[in-house]
């Protein structure tokens, strides 16, 4: 075992990049087939038969030509989708992607050694700092371990994208900026920036070679809240980030015009490690109910985060924190690792700093004034009024179910993944009448810069269940998997080619069944651990849906816009926490 222990450490985080295997392209009969399955529970007969026919039709004519050049394509990249899906997903977006596109979550600190308490904004945020800054440094020096999955070692490249990168809005697509480098690589940005009350200021969390320690961190957070607590509020310019891309693209190359010294600013906050937000507020927030201090993280204070930055650092006055992150450059398992060693080391030392008090004379934040005008000024007011219509529409609801967990689950010979899904679909099926095509996460790390592909769980045997309420055993292993980002490449090919959109994709049981980015449901497990997100629904009649899951309690949160008549996220989710209970008295009075 010593021997073991002494090799893993010699392993550095990036040094199974080279050697990952390339993303597969599946076959084109094997995912067609996944689609016809995926598609008959939104499906009459008629409809179903018209479907089958267009898939038989596009899979010996068109598709198969799609298919030949995407397998081409592939021959010539190690991701043959990594590109695509960059710009498809995100970069070519042209909605508010802060609020529309970025996920976020509370620390978990909360439920231990830091419950909700005023005059602990600093101290608290001096000591998560100078944690996240610690587990920079093991990116830096690459001790971070690989991720693995048994022996074979997962992509690690997203974890590149965590610190020292910031999406930058263009006219038609935006481009993501990463500054971040190894120690190996070369030199690395060491600032960290803060925003507080509109303003914005920035300090090297490296002096004299040595990390600061949270009595440095507690110095320079006191200068700056001191600071604008006493003097008048500035002008708020990360409002620009939470607006339509490219009125935020617009306003930026105006503010460059302005004063060239307003981009070095830009580059500055660009580069940051992270951006640290200071807010005012205090959202309530208990062990059992996340739904303030979840909508406060998502939705709070636009002129105190920056809405590119892969890495918002969310403080509240109450001592309470968060974070909300750019979706672009990774997804949310990369942040899900660093929160939780973060609250681990949190909770290791009883949320104390057990080391010296010193104070060494560090140089003191440096604010960053930007040259504006009115127009700036207005379109600054323009972005935080669209912003907050839109997110007074959004409604959270996050809870915990305390009755069971995973070790009751797991008892009656079910994964727990599989018993909220069902459950959900059941909750789904009781409040609107009819299924709800559910797009849930699946990791595509086993291959070089993979990341995400759709499990879709509404499957007829699901279906069935729900409509009947029978044995639970019985046919709910079927989610189908592995084919959506398949067919996005087809498409894609053919638009690449100038040809004509085939008809498997305008045909009515596409988007019906949730293709193209329609699924009424979007779920995703965030892990095993203390912490928890959202995101808001994919589609304005649907749900956002994030959970995690204990040994002793299922958390969930979930989100729905307050401006559709037919969805309730409260509701939902109360639907939600009784399938589990009828779930389980079924599977008691079945003698699972």
């Amino acid at each position: 075992m010593e021997n073991q222990l002494a090799k893993s450490t010699e392993e550095r985080t990036f040094q199974y990049q080279d050697s990952l295997p390339s993303l597969p392209v599946p076959s084109l009969e094997e995912s067609l087939k996944k689609y016809l399955e995926s598609v008959k529970p939104f499906a009459n007969q008629e409809e179903y038969k018209k479907t089958e026919e267009v898939v038989q039709k596009f899979q010996s004519g068109i598709g198969e030509k799609l298919h030949q050049k995407l397998l081409e394509r592939a021959k010539g990249k190690r991701n043959w989708l990594e590109e695509w899906w960059l710009n498809v997903a995100y970069l070519d977006v042209r909605i508010p992607s802060q609020l529309n596109v970025n996920f976020a979550g509370p620390a978990a600190h909360f439920e231990h050694y830091w419950p909700p308490k005023e005059g602990t904004q600093l101290e608290r945020g001096s000591i998560i700092l100078w944690h996240n800054l610690n587990y920079w440094q093991l990116l830096r020096k690459e001790k971070l371990p690989v991720h693995k999955v048994g022996n074979t070692p997962l992509d690690m490249n997203q974890f590149r994208m965590l610190f020292s990168t910031c999406k930058v809005p263009g006219i038609t697509r935006d481009s993501i900026m990463n500054y971040f480098r190894t120690e190996s690589e070369g030199r690395s940005p060491n600032h960290i920036v803060v925003l507080c009350r509109g303003r914005a200021f920035v300090f090297d969390v490296i002096h004299e070679g040595c990390l600061v320690t949270p009595p440095e961190l507690l110095r320079q957070l006191t200068y700056i809240h001191k600071k604008c607590h006493s003097e008048p509020d500035g002008p708020g310019i990360a409002a620009l980030t939470s607006e339509e891309r490219t009125r935020w693209a617009k306003a930026r190359e105006y503010l460059i015009g302005l004063d060239p010294e307003n981009l070095a600013l830009l580059e500055k906050i660009q580069s940051s490690l992270l951006v640290y937000s200071m807010e005012d507020s205090s959202p309530h927030v208990t062990p059992e109910d996340y739904s303030e201090i979840i909508a406060a993280i998502l939705i709070g204070d636009p002129t105190v985060r920056w809405g590119d930055k892969s890495y918002n650092l969310i403080s509240f006055s109450n001592g309470v924190f968060g974070c909300n992150c750019d979706h672009a450059p990774f997804d949310a398992m990369i942040m899900v690792n660093i929160s939780y060693y973060v609250d681990e080391k949190i909770f290791q030392n009883e949320g104390r700093w057990k080391g010296s008090e010193k104070v060494r004379d560090i140089p003191l934040p440096e604010e960053l004034i930007f040259t504006v005008d009115e127009k700036i000024l207005n379109d600054i007011n323009q972005a935080k009024a669209q912003y907050l219509r839109e997110a007074s529409d959004l409604q959270i609801a996050a809870y915990a179910f305390t009755s069971f967990g995973k070790k009751l689950t797991k008892n009656k010979m079910l994964h727990p993944d599989t018993f909220i899904q069902l459950a959900l679909q059941l909750a789904y099926y009781r409040l609107h009448g009819h299924p709800g095509c559910c797009y849930e996460t699946a990791m595509t790390r086993y291959f070089y810069h993979g990341r995400t592909e759709t499990v879709r769980s509404c499957t007829v045997e699901a279906v069935r269940w729900c409509q009947s309420m029978q044995d639970p055993s019985v046919s709910i292993w079927g989610f189908i998997a592995g084919f959506d980002r398949h067919l996005l490449g087809l498409l894609l090919i053919a638009k690449e080619e100038g040809l004509p959109v085939p008809e498997l994709f305008t045909d009515p049981l596409f988007s019906k069944s949730g293709g193209g980015g329609n699924f009424v449901l979007s779920t995703s497990l965030v892990g095993y651990l203390r912490v928890q997100g959202v995101v808001v629904p994919m589609v304005h009649n649907g749900y956002g849906f994030f959970y995690h899951i204990r040994d002793d309690r299922f958390v969930v949160a979930c989100s729905a816009w307050k401006s559709c008549p037919e969805t309730d996220a409260e509701r939902l989710v109360q639907l939600t926490f009784c399938a589990f209970h009828d779930m389980i008295q079924l599977m008691n009075s079945t003698h699972l």
